[in-house]
């Protein structure tokens, strides 16, 4: 029997934060296509190799939990970076939760 679905990207653009999740250090892109199970964002190809580690993606209208599988290099000084979806953690969802929490006290 053949598989009548699939999950293919569509385009989003939308500008994005990654955030390393364990050191914190947060990097700057442009995200360029969305599925239900991951996401591809153009950075700067000055960013260090971000594959294999678990990273906090924040777009203007979503936040994912992901896993940097793959870079592919683009003309000029961009580079792409493909991310795989996580479920999220207790511990991912309080750091969120802490950081949010701080940037509406600070605004208070």
């Amino acid at each position: 029997m053949e598989e009548r679905r699939s999950i293919n990207r569509i385009e989003f653009l939308a500008n994005s934060v990654i955030v390393d999740r364990q050191t914190l250090e947060k990097f700057y892109g442009q995200v360029k296509n969305v599925s239900p199970l991951g996401i591809a964002i153009t950075i700067d190809k000055r960013v260090p190799n971000l594959v294999g580690r678990d990273m906090i993606v924040v777009t203007e209208t979503m936040i994912m939990y992901s896993e940097a599988v793959r870079e592919d290099q683009e003309v000029g000084s961009k580079k792409s970076v493909a991310f795989k979806a996580k479920k999220f953690t207790s511990d991912v969802l309080e750091y969120l939760f802490e950081q949010i929490g701080v940037d509406a006290d600070s605004e208070a």
